[in-house]
């Protein structure tokens, strides 16, 4: 039976520069929108549109059963809320997953965005802090991608900055890390092999090694890892009732370096604090 190979030639990589930088075109679209009184499904019109105007489509459409453009996960929604009438109020998480598909090639990238409430300053503070960690997690692993061995060591990056940044100031306890949700390999498909998981696990996994392309997307919370699928058959919410944060991006390894695709700088502000400088793939 044939198998694709989990890396690509340099050429492929090349493909995947466009459809990366349309996914992160989206996102920057949508951030300026995350404010009080604006609806998630007015979030999604306005990522579809971009998505669409450069040519491109959304590969979330291309889920099956799914029907949007982006996921809208608000407070304790993690990952996979479905966009629709609910409005932002002040102090809201908001989580927001993306994805474009460029002739053939696929992007896919997540932010999270803290609403600003002037009443409840220590609200906001909490949660732009468990956003912070969440970002801060998912750039640690991309710069371990850099010198990676195997894809395991990626995970170990992760659980290892969530852990050093101690208890959470909600919970009084250490940040939650999804066990049931993790990265993937992207390409051809949004989702493909190999997983990338966000904690320590015994099995190194894959080689990391040039053509290797990943999305590496910690999911975080601010008390328990425990998560259930809401009524709506997608929306994955905290048993706890704790907020969660989702931040990713589609990273690419190659003979000089990493690049990450879905950022337009490359990742070059994401990983100066850890001393890695990214080189686009030629």
């Amino acid at each position: 039976m044939f198998r694709r190979s989990i890396y690509k030639t340099p050429a492929q990589l090349q493909s995947m520069i466009e459809p990366g930088l349309i996914t992160a075109a989206a996102l920057d679209a949508v951030r300026p929108l995350i404010r009080a009184g604006v609806t998630t499904l007015e979030l999604d019109t306005i990522a579809n549109r971009t998505i669409r105007a450069r040519g491109a489509e959304s590969n979330f459409q291309l889920v099956r059963g799914y029907h949007h453009t982006i996921c809208v996960s608000v407070n304790q929604e993690v990952v996979h809320g479905i966009p629709g009438d609910h409005v932002l109020q002040p102090g809201d998480i908001v989580s927001v997953d993306c994805g474009a598909q460029f002739k053939g090639w696929n992007g896919d990238s997540a932010i999270t965005v803290v609403v600003p409430d002037e009443a409840r300053p220590s609200l906001v503070a909490m949660r732009e802090e468990l956003s912070r960690v969440t970002e801060g997690s998912m750039w640690a692993g991309i710069a371990a991608m850099a010198s990676a061995d195997y894809i395991g060591d990626i995970g170990a990056a992760i659980q290892g900055y969530i852990e050093a940044q101690g208890v959470s100031e909600v919970s009084g306890e250490t940040y939650g890390i999804l066990r049931e949700y993790v990265g993937h390999g992207i390409g051809r498909k949004m989702h493909e092999a190999p997983s990338v998981f966000n904690y320590r696990t015994p099995d190194p996994g894959p080689e990391v090694k040039p053509g290797l392309v990943l999305a590496i997307e910690p999911m975080v919370t601010a008390g328990g890892e425990a998560t259930f699928i809401e009524d709506d058959d997608w929306t994955v919410s905290t048993v706890d009732g704790t907020d969660g944060s989702h931040w990713e991006h589609s990273v690419a390894r190659h003979e000089d370096g990493i690049w990450v695709l879905t950022a337009p700088d490359g990742g070059a502000a994401g990983l100066a604090p850890f001393g890695v400088v990214p080189t686009p793939p030629a």
